[in-house]
């Protein structure tokens, strides 16, 4: 196997190769006369990558036989890419034996420099195959990188987990609908339960979605999907820096997430690279949690209701106004401040609930979703959304706001905490 490239494709190359190792640590090169595919997988096997370059994408492509596999170490490949691309004039890839037990990678520099490695590999890997319909997933949407970057910088950069809500515009009620508007779609950030939760901040973001993406569609019941971050962030680098469109398909909790690069109208039929990210999901609904999506208008109101009470058993709630039309933000301190609407006595037995619960949201890994070597997965993936009755609310440590470092408590009153809401996105002409 052999094959060489230079200028944007090597580009290209170089940054399929900085995506797949945000995701897994072991690379396998599985080469034919028709294509080379590079797949990787994560540890927990909830993250499976897959980037496929078909021949015209390299300067020289060579492959003697029916097919060549290996594995390497992205970390390795990584060192080799080190150099930066812009004083590379090329990059030749050799395995020159079926069995052999190191890859050659050669760089040509500008300078008139040539570098040389080679990377131990391993010529039996465990090969692993993941095959799914995109046509199949009853719902979907495409969305500008720039779009989305900017979405999810609402949410805090240590959050590693988010939920999307996808419903149907329509399907709203009248009374919702003319707080929310057409925003059918939510963002709201998932946070562990089994964390001990003081002060969490939960960030929940209300889209329209016929001013936010690109393309959208669902129909039927609301549903949700909660999966990882760091690997959306990745793929969310990787398709701006190669200026396409993410294609993000979805079905329930439960059921894996599949994005794609949306190349155009063709939809990379004229394309010579194509990539695929499945990401497992949590099998627990978040849409019957403890902590429901109410709208910005519904928190003022509650924060109304809360002013008859002493200032010890409440927190103030401050929710700015939002001149976007299409995007709603709402962020709440909680944990262990005080939800309007709940006595006392309910909110002790809630945090009895909270504490005496033994039920988690699981991740689905992706082994159970059949991954099989060399054949294909059926679509019938197992597992399916549940319901949990505990009624508390899904959080991470990781986002929480440490009471202590409000410096604008003067009074000493260590319950008359002041919540300030994320402010308003103003959208820049």
């Amino acid at each position: 196997m052999e094959f060489s490239l230079s200028g944007n494709p090597l580009k290209t190359f170089s940054r399929s190769i900085t995506c797949l190792a945000r995701v897994g640590n072991e690379l396998v090169l599985r080469a034919s006369p028709s294509q080379l595919a590079l797949h990787t997988l994560n540890s927990s096997r909830s993250a499976y990558q897959s980037i496929l370059f078909k021949p015209s994408f390299f300067d020289v492509y060579t492959v003697s036989g029916s097919q060549i596999q290996c594995s390497v170490l992205l970390k390795a490949i990584c060192s080799v890419l080190r150099t930066p691309i812009a004083s590379i004039d090329n990059l030749t890839v050799q395995l020159l034996d079926p069995d052999a037990s190191k890859v050659k990678w050669t760089l040509e520099c500008c300078s008139g420099m040539k570098k040389a490695y080679w990377i131990t590999c391993n010529v039996e890997p465990d090969i692993q195959h993941l095959s799914l319909d995109r046509r199949k997933f009853p719902s979907s949407f495409i969305v500008r990188p720039h779009d989305l970057s900017r979405l999810l910088g609402n949410f805090q950069s240590s959050l590693q987990e988010i939920t999307i809500i996808a419903t149907e515009p329509t399907s709203l009620p009248s009374d919702v609908a003319g707080e929310i508007g057409g925003k059918a779609v939510e963002l709201r950030s998932y946070v562990d339960p089994s964390k001990e939760n003081d002060s969490l901040l939960h960030t929940q973001l209300w889209i329209d979605p016929s001013e936010e993406f690109v393309h959208y569609t669902h129909t039927g019941d609301p549903v949700d999907v909660t999966f990882g971050m760091k690997e959306l962030k990745a793929f969310l680098s990787f398709c701006e820096s190669c200026e396409v469109d993410i294609h993000l398909f979805f079905e329930k909790a439960g059921e894996p997430i599949l994005m794609a690069p949306k190349f155009g109208l063709d939809d990379g039929a004229g394309s010579n690279f194509d990539a695929t990210l499945v990401l497992a999901t949590m099998l627990v609904s978040q849409l019957h949690q403890g902590n429901p999506s109410e709208p910005p208008q519904a928190a003022a109101a509650a924060a109304e209701r809360m002013g008859s009470q002493a200032p010890e058993e409440r927190c103030r709630i401050n929710v700015p106004e939002h001149p976007s039309d299409h995007t709603r933000i709402w962020s709440e301190l909680s944990g262990s401040v005080v939800r309007s609407g709940s006595s006392v006595e309910e909110r002790l037995a809630q945090g009895e609930r909270n504490l005496n619960s033994g039920e988690q949201g699981e991740i689905q890994r992706i082994g159970a979703m059949r991954i099989s070597k060399d054949r294909s997965v059926t679509e019938d993936i197992p597992g399916r959304s549940t319901v949990n009755d505990h009624g508390f609310s899904q959080r991470h440590p990781s986002n929480w706001v440490d009471a202590d470092e409000d410096d604008d408590d003067d009074n000493g009153d260590e319950n008359g905490l002041c919540v300030q809401s994320t402010p308003p996105y103003y959208e820049e002409h």
